[in-house]
């Protein structure tokens, strides 16, 4: 997408107009697809999921001329596919996690947290975004995102503080290696 392209109303119309010919209809489709990409962003761990969605849907309200002749099938999965490369773009952006087993105030600690991001990229993206998502956030904020990637994941919270637990064991693992503390 261009840098400094902006949503216009002939653009948005068109969108509308690609959703459903019924102007009602399209804009609840448009309000069901854009709750339902910040639920994703949100379950997902995303700072401004709405930020996110606003991008995925000038996104391809910027191709829906080209949208409207090439793509067949359902627009929401189209939309959810843009919003996935949206998300893997805003991965690549910012900083590197902190989970919370790991501290960086010393040079032991930077080393430590070096070798932990290594052994993130070891892991499949799956379990990768499970773990971050999992250790964000505190308190409530915390119980209410597990819950959601519970819920996303289809799996009941015991089942994903299993997961999570094993991927953990797996990254502490990695990290005492790659430490030189774990010879196994």
């Amino acid at each position: 997408m261009k840098k400094n392209w902006v949503l216009s109303q002939q653009s948005f119309d068109a969108l509308l107009e690609w959703l459903s010919p019924n102007r009602e209809d399209a804009g609840h489709k448009y309000e069901i697809i854009r709750q339902r990409l910040i639920k994703i962003f949100s379950a997902r761990g995303c700072v401004d999921p709405e930020e996110l969605t606003d991008e995925t849907m000038n996104r391809v309200a910027s191709k829906v001329i080209d949208l409207q002749t090439t793509y067949t099938g359902e627009p929401a999965l189209f939309f959810y596919a843009v919003g996935n490369l949206v998300y893997r773009e805003s991965l690549r952006r910012k900083s590197p996690p902190v989970l919370p087993w790991v501290k960086t105030d010393s040079a032991e600690d930077e080393r430590r947290f070096e070798c932990l991001e290594a052994c993130l990229e070891k892991q499949t993206l799956e379990n990768r975004e499970l773990v971050i998502q999992y250790y964000q956030d505190e308190k409530r904020a915390k119980i209410n995102r597990r819950k959601l990637l519970a819920e996303r994941l289809g799996i009941a919270p015991n089942a994903l503080r299993i997961r999570a637990c094993r991927i953990r064991n797996a990254l502490l693992d990695c990290v005492e290696r790659c430490l030189g503390l774990n010879e196994n």
